[in-house]
């Protein structure tokens, strides 16, 4: 929903998946095009109005300082043509963005695990959903890979291709797995 939050301006052109490229393939499942990614990344998809009522889910606010020291910064709520949300509204959907869901939908899930990664786009997606989780009851485990990124665990035993991060992702995974 808000690709100007910390980590996809920190980011931005970390392979594997770029800013440009995470908001395109949302457009890309949503409308089977990416005409209003300008609008996307500027942040002028979402009514202003939209951007207040979630505010207390989806705010650069809720993300940890530690998080906002390289690069970040903030920017102004723009507001959106009619014509452009209509062609992003599902965004709002919480089939689609989970973070968006009523208080009395998340205090049903169950025990979750989260794996975040600092040289992700999606790091901050993830810690703005562990928050949501744990004000609402929701246990949490949570680890943090300070040298991953987007991907690594789908290379964590290759050959050519590995990385010991993706390797402590894994296990980490395995272990809370195994743990319920």
């Amino acid at each position: 929903m808000d690709f100007n939050l910390p980590s996809y301006q920190q980011n931005r052109g970390v392979p594997l998946l770029f800013r440009e490229r995470a908001a395109f393939y949302m457009l890309q499942y949503l409308n089977g095009n990416a005409t209003k990614l300008e609008e996307v990344l500027e942040g002028s998809h979402i009514p202003v109005d939209v951007k207040l009522k979630y505010r207390k889910w989806v705010s650069p606010d809720n993300i940890p300082e530690e998080f906002k020291v390289r690069g970040y910064k903030p920017r102004v709520l723009l507001d959106c043509t009619t014509e452009v949300f209509e062609t992003v509204k599902r965004f709002c959907e919480p089939t689609l963005c989970p973070l968006l869901a009523e208080d009395t939908i998340i205090q049903q899930l169950p025990e979750s695990f989260i794996l975040t990664c600092e040289y992700d786009v999606l790091r901050d997606d993830g810690l703005l959903y562990k928050k949501r989780l744990e004000d609402n009851g929701v246990p949490v485990t949570w680890y943090h890979l300070e040298d991953g990124f987007h991907g690594i665990i789908n290379s964590f035993n290759s050959d050519w291709f590995s990385f010991p991060a993706g390797k402590r992702g894994r296990e980490n995974i395995v272990n809370f797995l195994r743990s319920l």
